[in-house]
């Protein structure tokens, strides 16, 4: 953790202690996590629109100092949030930006006591992620043709790397030639907070890889000074976006448009290795979690597939 900084004078030109008002610190807090913390820009930009819309709120709260924010006021903020219908991992994550935002105003001493902490997080157990079955996973990488799509190689070797590595979208986006080993069959990839993992590549992604990068890539980069792994028509790499919108279109081939991101691919990956008997720890690492209690939601969900086996096939289910 780095050294506080010393207390704002409350005379002689500084700022008096908790009386300003919160935005102001948002570009310095934002600083802080990039430089400090290490913090992804995908990460930074969720936090800046969950506080900005937070300080939008606050001011139509008549509230004028840091320092009369107490527990009845971010109650009403909860309550606001959940008015809005919103879904309960949407509100724990506006909760989480809240709670890092006034530590750091803790730890700058700009407030002396952080009410925030006070609060709890909405129970997200209730929230279980869509997976896909194997099935539909195959005809999901299957969809990619030659008939219909410009790029079908890598488009199919993109989501067999997405299934086979239960990677992010991003993770993905920001692979290099360098970081994939074929011989090997594994990758270097980096997430959340710049943390390496090493991810393995099964048969169908090495194999849907080989084609791209013999038949179709060298297409794509012609010049031969693009580094990343998947590319565009330009030779630059694909953007998280894209690569968003590349997994919507082929869902939407086999019907399931509403129900698929990147991030189904990586639920449907650590769900179906949980189902075939993968140890729960083995699987927090392969995600790149920080905390197991992350990767128990997946638990959750092999439960209750089987609960809907046991009603489905059993004669008093």
């Amino acid at each position: 953790m780095p050294p506080r900084k010393k207390p704002r004078s409350a005379s002689g030109g500084g700022t008096r202690l908790g009386g300003e008002n919160p935005s102001a610190h948002l570009t310095s807090f934002l600083h802080y996590l990039e430089v400090e913390c290490g913090m992804s820009q995908n990460t930074l930009r969720a936090y800046r629109s969950d506080l900005q819309q937070f300080f939008a709120w606050y001011q139509t709260t008549n509230t004028s100092r840091l320092a009369d924010i107490d527990l009845d006021l971010l109650t009403g903020y909860l309550r606001h949030l959940n008015d809005r219908q919103l879904a309960p991992t949407t509100v724990a994550r506006q909760l989480v930006a809240l709670k890092m935002f006034f530590r750091y105003l803790m730890l700058e001493n700009i407030l002396l006591q952080n009410v925030v902490e006070l609060l709890s997080s909405p129970k997200l157990w209730q929230y279980l992620p869509k997976v896909l079955s194997p099935d539909n996973v195959d005809r999901l990488l299957a969809a990619p043709t030659s008939e219909a799509d410009r790029y079908p190689l890598r488009d199919r070797a993109l989501l067999a790397l997405l299934y086979a590595t239960g990677c992010r979208a991003s993770e993905v986006a920001d692979l290099t030639l360098a970081d994939v080993h074929l011989q090997e069959n594994f990758a270097r990839c980096v997430g959340k907070g710049n943390k390496e993992r090493i991810v393995s590549l099964n048969p169908v992604a090495v194999s849907a890889l080989e084609n791209y990068l013999e038949h179709e890539r060298p297409l794509l980069d012609q010049s031969r000074e693009s580094d990343w792994l998947f590319i565009s028509r330009g030779g630059g790499g694909l953007s998280r976006i894209t690569v968003w919108r590349l997994v919507k279109r082929y869902a939407a081939r086999i019907g399931s448009a509403d129900k698929v991101s990147p991030h189904t691919l990586r639920h449907s990956f650590a769900t179906h290795l949980l189902a075939g008997g993968a140890d729960i720890r083995a699987v927090q690492e392969l995600l790149g979690h920080s905390s197991i209690s992350t990767t128990q939601i997946y638990t959750q969900v092999e439960h209750s597939r089987l609960k809907a086996v046991h009603r489905r096939c059993h004669p008093r289910g």
